[in-house]
Formats: structure tokens, sequence, C-alpha cells
């Protein structure tokens, strides 16, 4: 059996669910347009730079769940994959899961995006699991913090093996293990699979993937 781990935003995604949530956020006039862009978007650019300070962005990420029920989070949430998430999963992105659900593969998407915007795009691809990070949550409502170590980085290894552990299993209990991402900011995990694919990556991922022959796709 194979392992197979796929980032989302960006890879799976033609686009990034984290930054459009915050947009659908500001459209729908829940959070403050001047002040909530301008964040968004400097913390995108930071992302992309490979300077992202994790934790401080969770601060602006999580601060909306926690002002706001489930109830009304969760449809707020239908709208955004119907008007922002479903046009970004790409025919063939479904096809590259298809494929390997049909060879019995253990899947998972891995992504630093929160497990409240992403755990509805995951089951939308019929990917059976989640290493995503957490939102804390007391008595049913969120806290606006995270809950253990984010999945971002070197914090992806070690969501993904605490997680293997939970079944049972570690990356060694595999023929092959893959790993599916766009960015540089997934090196970690990427180095630590047998078989890294750069989809669609950014200029430091694409050399790198040239640089060590790994294989490098488009799911656009």
């Amino acid at each position: 059996m194979d392992l197979v781990l796929f980032d989302l935003d960006n890879t799976l995604l033609a686009g990034d669910s984290d930054f459009a949530w915050a947009e659908f956020l500001i459209g729908k006039g829940v959070l403050d347009r001047e002040v909530y862009e301008t964040k968004n978007v400097t913390f995108y650019e930071q992302y992309k730079a490979g300077t992202l300070d994790i934790f401080e962005f969770l601060d602006f990420q999580l601060a909306p769940l926690a002002r706001h029920k489930r109830a009304q989070l969760d449809a707020w949430h239908a709208e955004f994959m119907d008007v922002a998430i479903r046009p970004m999963m790409t025919t063939q992105a479904r096809a590259l899961v298809d494929k390997h659900r049909a060879e019995g593969a253990l899947m998972a998407v891995v992504t630093a995006t929160n497990s409240f915007v992403t755990g509805p795009i995951t089951r939308a691809f019929d990917i059976p699991h989640l290493v995503a990070t957490i939102p804390a949550q007391e008595n049913g409502a969120f806290t606006g913090k995270p809950r253990g170590m984010p999945a971002f980085k070197a914090g992806k290894i070690e969501r993904v093996e605490a997680w293997l552990e939970s079944l049972g299993l570690h990356m060694g209990s595999f023929d092959q293990s893959w790993f599916y991402s766009d960015s540089h900011n997934d090196l970690p995990l990427l180095a630590r699979v047998s078989q890294p694919v750069a989809v669609d990556p950014d200029d430091t991922l694409r050399e790198h993937a040239r640089l060590h022959a790994w294989p490098i796709i488009s799911l656009r």
C-alpha cells in the first residue's frame, strides 16, 4: 500500500482557500475591508516569501471564528464552497485523487490552513483524512487560538507522524510515500517522502525539484 499526501492550497486547488476565506468574509461585510484586506495580502506575500510567522498569522486567521456561532460559520462556509472553492477544484486534480484512490492508497490532505476551512474541501475531494492546523475550542465554540503544533513547514512532519501513529502505522509502513505540493514551505515533508512531486511550483521549489530530479506536474 502507498501513502499519498496532498497539499491543498495552490496544489489540489487552483487557488488559496485561506486567502479566499478572508476575502469571502470581507465581501460579506463580516470583516472590515480597510483593516483586513491589507493584512490578508501582507500575510499571503510573507507565506510566498517563506517569512511568515505562523503564530502571528493564526491570530489573524482564527480570530473571526471566535466571534460567531458555529451555525452561522457553517452557513457561511457552505456558501463559500459554492462561490469560491468548487471553481478551484480542477478536473486534473480530481483525476489525480481518483487515480490514487483506485490504487488503494492511504490518502490525506496535509495543510497549514485550519481544519474548519479545509475539512469540507477535503470531503469534497472524497479524501478520507485531513492533517491540518486545528483551531482550539471550548464548550463547542472556537477560541481564536490554535491547538497543538500548526501543520506548517517541519510541523507537517510532526503532525503526519502523529496521525500515522494513531493508525498504528509509520512512514516506513508503506511501499511508497508521495507528497504533492506547490510551495517551498513544504520542502521538509517533500524531502521526507520517497516520491516528492512539485505541482505548479513556486520558483524556489521548481529550482529545487530540477536540481533533485523530482517530477514537476501541473493540475491547471
